[in-house]
């Protein structure tokens, strides 16, 4: 079903949907179950197709452009890289009230990220530092650019400072501040280079304790790679953060930009700016409490 409200397209995006798409346009995969997936992401509905494939539905016309990106790119990349990514399968076209392309991928074995599966946080740090500059060093020619994500963070200047006026009385100002006035003096001068955009513990599958699998490539881009540095902050201790540090062997001025990525996105989450699913919203208060004690131990312009 799609309704419009104050001209933004809704559409109810489930099972039956996903069914009617399947059969309507990929009838081979028809006798196959659909199933919803236990953790759907924000900006796109992932279903289960069998046992092998998913179903991946951008939820609005914004996250819809992602689509082609990820179609065209992450077949290029996958060769390149030491952990599975999705692989598209299909390509799907608006349909059935479905206003919006959309994916097939196969399915990648994994549950998410989270503190309770990961007995060494340590090895998963370094795990997924040597996945990222494997990223890097993919040629970036011809990579699309973005300024969302990958350019400057004077872009959410306007909303920090409204996260900002909005948390004054349940955070430390003054060190939010500090490090956001770092992480703006810490200018992108290096050559661009292909970043996944959103590092986070819902993207990132794991395995017997492993990091298995990168999902969610919606954001991937070619610029600034100090996005990518917000997991340090985000799902990773102090220990787990040094070595994730030292592996990337990031400047400066990238990890202080990470650190404005960092805090922007707990604000805006903490101070409900902006729509979010539960696993960004958990991770919020535990960035903005690892990111303020960064600069009471001295540490916000370097660990």
């Amino acid at each position: 079903m799609v309704t419009r409200t104050g001209g933004v397209v809704e559409v109810m995006i489930d099972v039956a949907l996903v069914t009617k798409l399947i059969a309507t346009q990929f009838p081979q995969w028809s006798d196959l179950p659909v199933s919803a997936v236990a953790n759907s992401g924000w900006d796109n509905r992932t279903f289960h197709l069998g046992d092998a494939m998913l179903v991946r539905l951008p939820s609005g016309e914004h996250y819809a452009r992602a689509v082609a990106k990820e179609q065209t790119w992450l077949p290029k990349l996958a060769p390149h890289l030491p952990l599975p990514i999705p692989q598209p399968l299909a390509l799907g076209k608006p349909d059935s009230g479905y206003p919006w392309p959309w994916s097939i991928y196969g399915w990648i074995e994994g549950e998410i990220a989270q503190h309770n599966n990961l007995p060494n946080l340590d090895l998963f740090a370094a795990q997924l530092a040597d996945f990222l500059l494997a990223l890097r060093q993919v040629d970036p020619a011809g990579g699309p650019t973005r300024t969302m994500r990958g350019g400057s963070l004077e872009l959410w200047q306007g909303q920090t400072e409204a996260a900002l006026e909005v948390l004054k009385d349940r955070i430390d100002v003054e060190a939010a501040s500090e490090t956001w006035r770092l992480a703006l003096q810490a200018p992108f001068e290096d050559p661009p280079v292909w970043y996944h955009g959103d590092v986070a513990a819902g993207n990132l599958l794991v395995h017997n304790g492993s990091l298995c699998g990168v999902i969610d490539f919606g954001g991937l881009g070619v610029g600034d790679p100090a996005c990518d540095m917000a997991i340090a902050w985000t799902f990773l201790d102090p220990s787990s953060r040094a070595v994730f540090r030292q592996a990337l062997k990031v400047s400066d001025a990238i990890w202080d930009r990470g650190r404005g990525w960092a805090l922007w996105k707990a604000m805006i989450v903490l101070a409900e700016l902006v729509q979010t699913n539960a696993i960004e919203a958990g991770s919020a208060q535990y960035a903005l409490d690892q990111l303020i004690a960064d600069v009471r131990l001295g540490e916000s312009a370097r660990l």
